[in-house]
């Protein structure tokens, strides 16, 4: 029997090798084997020819031949899928080698839409995670994340929409708010990939963003906008790291981040955060205890809360408006708070004094009832604590139209008490996950700049309608590439993906280690691949350094910037 059959017949007996259509997963095999993973050298030792191949006995000890056996199983055909084959003859390795066997590259999850998906646009693309992973050079992740040219720029407000090529600067606001005098000053809402959103966002905003407030993905997997919420544990925190690493720098001295998330992810988002900010700039876990329909679970008990992390970019100064949030519901008497504590005061406020059944129950002698009755009286020593109660989203926005809503989409009285609590009129605000818009709705309401994110159709739709007379400017990262990927991804049959390659062959910037002449004499070999495997390919060709135009490539006529591309571009980056 050939060594690979062994090998194969071998880890089989491991079910956590085998994929559902009984394949070996040889990504799943080579991750083990570069851990040393005990489970993995058992069963290499328990088969003698497996031993005397992967194995050099050294006084005794069985030492793993780790670079022996990551080159089999990669070189030599073995676990070679149909996919695997055919990527090799196409040329998507150097010298013989997989990029990632070479020191000079560095393999990377740069963001979600093209790295790690495919793209996402349209709510009805949910799917299961795609793994386009791919092994880029140093160099070729700074042009990766350098800014991008901006397109498609309107000016929305009371008078309707018009296009526009400037920005609004003033000086006057910017000095009263301690910011540069030629900061931008407009409401912005960006269209795009947000790592690539954030990195733009670098050139005139590093240093100025008083909160930034983000919903991410809980990586339920069931979230109703309809993104991709079910990434992989470690691949949900490398999209996390990416992100929140470049939005720190976007912080003033004094500036918060607030990330919103559930029980998911939230113990490893607060190590992931301590690691970036520092332990010493973690400021509260808020516990956001929603009334309304919980998440009921078989044998478990049904869950009423989210978990707010709340980090400060500053770990010795940092700005907080408490007084301005304080709330009546946070009333702490004799240990006693939430339901009970919101019934006592409110019978206070309506009768002038506490009910006498209630005392019985704080088990308290007449000194500590004059103490907690002055409590009632002064309104400025009602606490203002960690644990807050707010209604959950009633699917009517706030101003006041009936609309379908989002189960996970915020009240906008708890972004309400976010922005007053760490935020004064005309800060700015960040949301890079933006949604539906509240954060900038409610910024907007209380007199501040907001700055939005967001890369789906349907909610850039939503906020449309639902800023209707409010004035901000709209843009959108100019994509080139992209373009490509979204057509692959919306592809239904092979013949649709052939004619994609032909306009590829023609307009696009093709991975600089494709030969189209190799890829063109084995095309009836890609049309045996199954229609996933096939878009995996096409993606996988292109040049992911140019998905977006970046601002450095705007005068290359290949990429037909147009000249309000230009004005609105240099306009933005001065």
């Amino acid at each position: 029997m050939k060594l690979y059959e062994t090998l194969t017949t071998q880890l089989k007996k491991e079910n956590n090798y085998v994929s559902d259509n009984g394949e070996l997963k040889k990504w799943v095999v080579a991750d083990k084997a570069r851990n040393y993973d005990a489970e993995l050298l058992a069963l290499l030792l328990d088969n003698e020819d497996l031993k005397k191949t992967f194995f050099k006995d050294v006084n005794g000890t069985m030492v793993f031949l780790l670079e022996k056996f990551l080159l089999f199983i990669e070189q030599k055909n073995y676990l070679n899928d149909s996919y695997t084959a055919y990527r090799n003859k196409i040329g998507l390795t150097i010298g013989g080698r997989f990029l990632n066997q070479h020191n000079e590259v560095e393999l990377v999850w740069p963001y979600k839409d093209c790295i790690l998906e495919g793209g996402q646009t349209k709510e009805d693309q949910k799917r299961p995670e795609i793994f386009f992973n791919q092994t880029l050079a140093q160099d070729e992740i700074t042009q990766l994340l350098d800014p991008k040219v901006l397109t498609n720029a309107k000016l929305y407000g009371k008078d309707g929409v018009h296009t526009v090529s400037t920005f609004t600067r003033d000086a006057e606001l910017n000095e009263k708010r301690g910011l540069p005098k030629d900061t931008i000053t407009d409401n912005l809402v960006i269209k795009g990939n947000n790592l690539l959103a954030l990195h733009s966002l670098k050139k005139e905003f590093a240093g100025k963003v008083k909160l930034i407030y983000v919903d991410v993905p809980y990586n339920t997997g069931n979230d109703s906008f309809g993104y991709n919420d079910s990434f992989s544990h470690s691949t949900w925190l490398t999209f996390m790291k990416n992100r929140i690493e470049v939005a720190k720098e976007l912080l003033t001295s004094n500036g918060s981040i607030v990330v919103n998330l559930d029980w998911n992810e939230v113990h490893y988002c607060k190590i992931l955060l301590d690691s970036i900010f520092g332990r010493d700039c973690f400021r509260n876990e808020i516990i956001w205890c929603y009334t309304g329909p919980g998440s009921p679970k078989m044998k478990q008990l049904n869950r009423k809360h989210d978990n707010l992390l709340w980090y400060s970019k500053n770990a010795v100064e940092w700005a907080f408006y408490g007084d301005n949030v304080r709330m009546q519901s946070e009333v702490h008497v004799g240990g006693f708070n939430g339901e009970m504590s919101s019934n006592v005061s409110a019978d206070y406020t309506e009768k002038g004094k506490i009910p006498e059944d209630w005392w019985e129950l704080f088990h308290t002698d007449d000194d500590v009832k004059s103490e907690l009755e002055i409590l009632f009286k002064d309104k400025s020593l009602v606490n203002n604590c960690d644990w807050w109660k707010e209604a959950v989203a009633s699917r009517i926005r706030v101003d006041g139209r009936k609309r379908t809503g989002f189960l996970t989409e915020k009240p906008y009285k708890l972004m309400e008490r976010i922005v007053k609590m760490l935020t004064k009129p005309n800060d700015i605000v960040l949301d890079f996950c933006a949604g539906s818009g509240t954060t900038g709705f409610v910024s907007e309401y209380l007199n501040r700049q907001f700055v939005l994110v967001e890369q789906m159709d349907g909610q850039i739709e939503i906020m449309e309608q639902r800023f209707a007379e409010k004035r901000y400017i709209y843009l959108e990262l100019k994509k080139y590439n992209q373009t490509f990927i979204e057509r692959i991804e919306a592809a239904q049959d092979t013949e649709t993906l052939l004619q994609i390659w032909e306009l590829m062959k023609e307009k696009s910037f093709l991975a600089y280690n494709i030969d189209i002449k190799t890829q063109e004499a084995n095309i009836e070999q890609f049309k045996q691949l199954d229609l996933a495997q096939q878009k995996a390919v096409l993606c996988e060709l292109l040049d992911k350094n140019q998905l977006y135009v970046n601002v450095s490539d705007m005068n290359d006529e290949r990429f037909e910037t147009t000249d309000d591309e230009r004005a609105v571009t240099e306009a933005f980056y001065k």
